[in-house]
């Protein structure tokens, strides 16, 4: 097998654009496992450095051998500057023990470290020291004491005060941790008519109707309690954890901000409330072009949704018309993470999303207008996921060489025989996986003996990117469902030139939905855009951070606001990140 790598890989230059006649090649690289460095030698471009970073947290799934069904969904992270002091910090969803009131006490089947405190944690990063961000656990010090099973994290400054403020989805009743002048963080989910009890998992913040503070929209499951748990059987006909058909799926939810310290609950009004469908995540952008934000919804063994807004604050699911609610076959698969990126430079957004093993992730190519054309298997994208189940994804220009690479992370959710035979409790470890854009034509996916990191079997949920030691390349928050998270560093980024953007109004508030174009002399223009959101249960830095193809030169930028209006910031300098201002005048 090594032989039969080393001829294909010294054949393709895979730092080139491919042509039609190199898919077939690519493809069969893919299967074979081979990968695309040609230097004879690792290529780390992600290390494991967790346990350096004091960022010390593992998450509770509350398994008990009931097999309750929540158990094996969960959690998310979040990255954001919480205390405004320029650096990301990062939030952590937790779960705890679940029983019935009719039964006694449960025993864990997966016991937390000693010590480990309960609930959601904040971790402050207090800088860089010896080459690695540092972590401290700040959770009492803010106030922040969450009760709910967690499941998704959202972030947006909600009271519009230049703090954000953190909304917890979750198994039982969502919460908004609202920032106050004393700089403690007061739950105000009731206060704000957020506080939905339903099972509910992905959320995210956008101004909607653009006048100027963020809407939100939430992922709603299945109406799964444990009132009405049942027992579920896998292929072996062993109790196993149900899937989403064994329950009703629900409605999801969509809040306008009345800008007076609350939101209105605008489901039914917005055509959103129309259908049920069982919501694991969501991505936001303007898909079709038209000046209006769109929500793409994954759901799980359903057809997944795109709610076009076809006026202000009112939607239409134009995803079966526009070819993106069910994969090339026509069915629907088990999505579970979405997010939302530029992957092929031709400056329309595109969308991946997750789905469990057996099927392939799906990579939808926006053809221009909001219609989109399945391109996973010939991407390269497809056939390498087909043996594992995906949930968290984060488009990352790794090597910063101006093309939006892949990282996904994989966990099973139905429990392998032949290893709990063996023993294991939680048997639900995968690896996960990272593809290296070629140029925007396909992927190639490295494996283990590339970058080492990816040789542990996790149980991945969440993933969010942020540039965590601010060096100018993303690295990733991974979170494992009953087990530790992760803090992968970027290794190569570094590297190569960069340019940080900070896109702020005049309320020192970040702006989602931004348009950034960057032309880079003697090269091509490049396109992102801001967001928050996306991936799975999860919130990335809000930053943008642009790679530049080893451009040193200052670069030109053009900016497009929400609401359509354009500014030029002329001769940026690369290497380190601007606050982009709104012009009010």
């Amino acid at each position: 097998m090594a032989l039969i790598c080393s001829i294909f890989t010294e054949k393709i230059d895979f730092r080139r654009s491919l042509s039609s006649a190199l898919i077939i090649p690519v493809l069969l690289l893919n299967i074979l496992g081979c990968e695309p460095g040609p230097t004879g030698g690792p290529i780390p471009w992600l290390v494991d450095r967790s346990k350096e970073t004091g960022l010390e947290f593992t998450h509770n799934n509350g398994m008990s051998g009931e097999r309750y069904f929540c158990e094996i969904v969960g959690p998310g992270v979040a990255i954001f500057d919480y205390d405004g002091d320029g650096d990301m910090d990062v939030a952590l969803n937790q779960g705890h023990l679940l029983k019935k009131e009719s039964t006694q006490n449960p025993i864990p089947s997966l016991p937390m470290p000693e010590g480990h405190p309960k609930g959601l944690r904040l971790f402050r990063n207090e800088g860089v020291k010896n080459k690695v961000p540092v972590f401290t656990d700040v959770t009492n010090e803010t106030g922040i004491d969450s009760k709910v099973y967690g499941m998704g994290l959202a972030v947006s400054d909600v009271n519009n005060d230049g703090t954000p403020d953190l909304l917890v989805t979750g198994f039982g009743e969502d919460e908004l941790w609202v920032s106050t002048p004393s700089g403690i963080y007061e739950n105000l989910a009731s206060e704000w008519g957020v506080a939905d009890p339903r099972w509910t998992t992905s959320a995210i913040f956008a101004d909607v109707d653009r006048d100027g503070d963020e809407d939100l929209y939430v992922c709603a499951y299945v109406d799964f309690s444990l009132s009405n748990h049942k027992p579920c059987y896998g292929s072996t006909s062993l109790v196993d954890y149900c899937g989403p058909n064994s329950y009703p799926s629900l409605t999801d939810r969509f809040y306008v901000n009345d800008g007076h310290g609350g939101f209105v609950d605008w489901t039914v009004n917005s055509g959103i409330g129309s259908v049920a469908g069982a919501g694991l995540g969501v991505a936001c952008s303007d898909l079709d072009n038209d000046g209006d934000l769109d929500f793409y919804v994954a759901n799980d063994g359903e057809a997944n949704r795109l709610w076009s807004q076809s006026e202000s604050l009112r939607f239409t699911d134009s995803a079966l018309l526009n070819g993106c609610a069910l994969n090339r076959n026509g069915k629907p698969e088990a999505s579970m993470g979405a997010e939302i990126a530029d992957f092929d430079g031709d400056g329309d957004e595109d969308v991946f999303l997750t789905h469990l093993d057996g099927e392939t992730n799906t990579l939808y190519r926006n053809e221009g207008e909001g219609f989109f054309d399945d391109i996973s298997t010939e991407s390269g994208l497809g056939i390498p996921s087909r043996k594992w189940t995906g949930f968290g994804a984060a488009w990352v220009d790794f090597d910063n060489d101006g093309w939006l690479d892949l990282y996904v992370t994989n966990g099973a959710v139905k429990m392998a025989v032949d290893r709990l035979a063996k023993g294991e409790v939680h048997p639900l470890g995968q690896p996960d996986q990272l593809y290296r854009n070629l140029q925007g034509e396909s992927f190639i996916v490295f494996s283990e003996v590339d970058v080492p990191a990816l040789a542990k079997e996790t149980v991945g949920r969440g993933a969010a990117w942020g540039d965590l030691d601010d060096d100018g390349d993303l690295d990733l928050v991974v979170t494992g469902n009953g087990e530790s998270a992760r803090l992968l560093f970027n290794t190569i980024g570094q590297d190569s030139s960069w340019i940080g953007l900070s896109p702020l109004d005049s309320k020192n508030r970040f702006v989602a939905g931004v348009k950034f174009e960057i032309n880079i002399p003697e090269s091509k223009k490049m396109v992102r855009y801001s967001r928050r959101g996306g991936s799975y249960l999860s919130s990335h830095d809000p930053r943008v951070v642009i790679g530049l193809a080893g451009n040193n030169k200052p670069v030109d930028l053009m900016v497009t606001w929400p609401d359509g209006a354009v500014q030029n910031f002329p001769t940026l300098s690369p290497g380190i990140y601007h606050e982009i201002r709104r012009n009010e005048d």
